[in-house]
């Protein structure tokens, strides 16, 4: 069996795995529920309604940038909860990614990471928005792939095709170099598994314990996972301790 000490880059999902993208969802679905004080929502609900709503949108437009994208989640989640919104608050939203707060392990156990690995970001947000976050993670990345660099969303083959082309290329990392890193199952372990990725699921949500598939579309196939972590900040201690720090 491989260790975490075999690989020579981490490609990461950035939002639910490094940025709190539940909480910074539901903090930004806060003026609609104020707009409609007579609906009651919950935040589980919301939350999978997000997920149902941003996965079909990204495979219809896979062009259309995030926060165009997102505020038509926002709109159609309005209109399935039966809300009513507007223009200003759909883009209010779909504006939200740079207030979208990081787990509070995130920076310092990329910190320790980079002393060890090439870490490459493959994200479904906007260049821009990415930008806004990473201020919030304490590193700076070697390479950064986006949707709007790629033209489509994850789980699109093309987005994995175009990070393992640009590794190789820029870094001549194959894939038995790389350890896909990420909360999403939909978004990233299953892909990652057809390409043949080794592949660390960093289970925040605690989905390997019977919990909630939060803002992520559910899949039916689960993934076989290389790795299982509940947090950053245990995989950087399980590195740790393989290399006796």
């Amino acid at each position: 069996m491989k260790r975490l000490s075999d690989y020579q880059a981490l490609t990461f999902d950035c939002y639910g795995t490094l940025i709190d993208w539940e909480s910074g969802i539901w903090d930004a679905l806060q003026p609609l529920i104020m707009h409609n004080p007579d609906r009651k929502i919950t935040r589980q609900k919301a939350l999978a309604a997000f997920g149902k709503h941003e996965h079909a949108l990204e495979a219809a437009n896979p062009g259309l940038l995030y926060p165009k994208l997102l505020a038509q989640v926002h709109a159609a989640l309005a209109d399935g909860f039966a809300l009513l919104t507007t223009a200003e608050l759909n883009a209010a939203f779909g504006h939200s990614v740079p207030y979208w707060p990081a787990f509070p392990d995130t920076a310092d156990a990329l910190r320790f990471l980079k002393a060890h690995y090439k870490l490459v970001i493959l994200s479904n947000v906007h260049r821009e928005g990415f930008a806004s976050s990473n201020r919030k993670l304490g590193v700076e990345f070697d390479a950064i792939y986006t949707a709007e660099d790629i033209g489509s969303y994850k789980p699109n083959p093309a987005n994995f095709e175009y990070l393992l082309i640009n590794l190789e290329q820029k870094f001549g990392l194959h894939k038995s170099d790389i350890l896909h890193t990420a909360q999403s199952l939909l978004h990233d372990l299953v892909p990652a598994e057809r390409f043949g990725l080794a592949r660390a699921w960093i289970d925040r949500q605690q989905l390997s314990a019977s919990g909630n598939w939060g803002a992520t579309a559910p899949v039916k196939h689960r993934p076989e996972t290389d790795f299982l972590f509940f947090s950053m900040s245990d995989m950087a201690n399980a590195l740790r301790a393989e290399l006796g720090n």
